[in-house]
């Protein structure tokens, strides 16, 4: 799990530990200065926080129909009478985002990628052998391989073949 996702777990879990209470705009200020953080001591950003920091906020104006340059805590208190009501909104939302972004990943992927996955060839050492992927570069193959791996972690990979592969 990133560590961006990791602290707003524990953020929801705990708030008054981590922001002082539980509000949408502390822990806007507190992500900010997080994301701040992990920059000045050289830590990168993985594939799941940058589409957070990226694409939260127009998945969010999207949602609620505006186009704005506030923040996404601003926008989530123009629905809100509270912050703790737009505390409790904002990890409702990000439930539904990540779901939301979830399914459209695992779409977008198996239609770019027809892949094919012989189910049935599962051996007893637990190999998934993948019969065939349009994959058109390595980077596509390896990308197939890791989300693979990362979606049957109780399996192994046994192979996958890119058309051009002999």
């Amino acid at each position: 799990m990133s560590k961006l996702f990791e602290i707003l777990q524990k953020i929801r879990n705990k708030p008054g530990m981590y922001i002082g209470r539980a509000s949408v705009s502390d822990l806007f200020h507190f992500l900010v200065g997080f994301k701040t953080a992990l920059r000045e001591l050289g830590i990168a950003a993985t594939k799941e926080e940058m589409d957070f920091y990226q694409e939260f906020q127009p998945w969010l104006q999207k949602k609620y129909h505006v186009s704005t340059s506030n923040s996404w805590a601003k926008i989530i208190m123009l629905h809100c009478a509270t912050e703790q009501e737009g505390f409790n909104t904002f990890y409702n939302l990000l439930d539904e985002y990540q779901n939301s972004n979830k399914n459209l990943e695992e779409k977008l992927f198996n239609e770019k990628s027809k892949i094919f996955v012989n189910k049935e060839k599962i051996s007893q050492d637990n190999k998934y052998e993948c019969i065939y992927s349009v994959a058109n570069t390595p980077e596509e193959k390896q990308a197939f391989q890791e989300q693979f791996k990362s979606q049957n972690s109780d399996l192994t990979f046994d192979s996958c073949q890119m058309p051009n592969d002999k």
